[in-house]
């Protein structure tokens, strides 16, 4: 159930109008990084994980609905920012016009309006000052913005990769406007981005275990494989030697040359497994023991028969761990 309250998470302001920036905004209210994708994702994501881990659900909703709040923080600043438009087109008689129709009294003046609307004249032909579900572009939102998996392991590791880039855009937003009040806007949008990004990384740490993504584990031969595949100079780091991310007693297996490891192993086939990487075995045993536990944590929190929305308790993830 959602409620709307009239006032504003944060009281948006404008100096004075701006319709290019406005235009530039538009990407963060219909853009593939926007508000509304992260809430659509969001909410998209929450429905699947709502019986088996209640305590995701309640987060994510929670977000969900921060970003549908901040898309009308959006929409606002982007229609202060076009102040004065829609009533100047409603006025379709009056000859004696101000403002912005005043700018309009000849070719070049219309044509000096459009650039400044960032060639987004659907502004004016449109929405009539107001903001449309579009990029900055005017490329329509759409539904393939959202990722949605049905894994949390996986979907969240989504939702911090688009609380980082949503975080960027509002970094560059920030550098095309000198309306002091705009930029108190955007860096309280792009602080909760830092803030969703940790919600986040902390709900990632509570799923054990939450790595590799999914439930499947890596074939060991291939795990810990580092191919050099550029000529030159080799670069080395922790992505490529050394003990790396992975955990104790594994290393990386730095691959010099990939033309002559393939020939030597027919094409992988005779490659063993990588250094300090687990057994085939163990790797069967880890799959078929995590496969086991996930199934069973839907499983168990799956009523049979009749069923209603509202009966399920949300738990804290306290409590689910403890039972």
């Amino acid at each position: 159930m959602f409620h709307h309250v009239k006032d504003l998470q944060f009281n948006a302001r404008v100096s004075k109008p701006d319709p290019r920036f406005a235009g530039l905004l538009l990407e963060q209210f219909g853009g593939g990084n926007g508000e509304l994708k992260a809430a659509m994702q969001y909410f998209v994501q929450a429905f699947g994980c709502r019986r088996a881990y209640p305590d995701k659900y309640d987060m994510l909703m929670d977000i969900a609905t921060e970003e549908f709040s901040h898309l009308e923080i959006v929409g606002a600043t982007i229609t202060m920012l076009l102040d004065g438009v829609n009533g100047e087109l409603k006025d379709a008689v009056t000859s004696k016009k101000s403002g912005w129709m005043k700018m309009l009294s000849g070719k070049a003046e219309k044509d000096e309006v459009i650039h400044e609307a960032m060639v987004n004249p659907q502004f004016l032909v449109l929405s009539g000052g107001g903001p449309r579900v579009t990029d900055s572009q005017g490329v329509p939102w759409q539904g393939s913005f959202v990722n949605s998996n049905g894994d949390l392991t996986v979907d969240l590791r989504s939702n911090i990769a688009a609380e980082s880039r949503a975080k960027i855009v509002y970094e560059y937003l920030m550098q095309f406007t000198d309306d002091s009040h705009v930029k108190e806007t955007l860096q309280f949008l792009m602080t909760r981005e830092i803030a969703h990004f940790q919600m986040f990384g902390a709900a990632l740490l509570t799923i054990e275990p939450n790595f590799p993504p999914g439930v499947l584990q890596g074939d060991p031969r291939f795990t810990h494989s580092y191919f050099n595949m550029s000529d030159g100079e080799p670069v080395r780091g922790p992505w490529n030697s050394g003990q790396g991310p992975w955990g104790p007693g594994e290393s990386w297996e730095y691959i010099a040359d990939p033309v002559h490891q393939v020939m030597e192993t027919s094409g992988q086939r005779t490659k063993s497994a990588d250094a300090g990487a687990m057994t085939p075995d163990r790797m069967q045993t880890m799959n078929e023991h995590l496969s086991a536990q996930r199934s069973a944590e839907v499983k168990r929190a799956t009523p049979q028969g009749e069923q209603g929305w509202n009966d399920v308790l949300i738990v804290s993830s306290t409590t689910a761990a403890s039972t």
